[in-house]
């Protein structure tokens, strides 16, 4: 095999799994969890604040302490630079991502 034919499948592979995991996306029940919409961000373009689906919107420590007890969906909580910090869930789709998301 040739070095373009190990890209060309690993290219598809990447696409059949990113095809998929927003499939399951958004098929994935939410069990009552609400989801981001909109972001909005500082001068500096960190994130400050989050606003739902339902409209609310959530200051960081909010969406925080939400985010910790499995209240709202597809966002993660890791500890980096001394502090808890929320993401979005590692899925492969650039389109979901909080940076990526309208704001508000």
């Amino acid at each position: 095999m040739t070095q373009q034919d190990f890209e060309k499948i690993y290219n598809e592979y990447r696409e059949q799994s990113a095809q998929k995991d927003g499939m399951e996306a958004e098929l994935e029940p939410l069990d009552g969890k609400e989801k981001i919409a909109a972001v909005r961000k500082n001068e500096d373009g960190d994130i400050i604040a989050f606003k739902t689906e339902t409209g609310r919107e959530l200051d960081y420590i909010t969406a925080l302490d939400e985010a910790k007890a499995g209240m709202i969906a597809h966002i993660d909580v890791f500890h980096k630079y001394g502090r808890d910090i929320i993401r979005s869930e590692p899925d492969g789709i650039k389109e979901n991502n909080l940076d990526n998301l309208p704001l508000f």
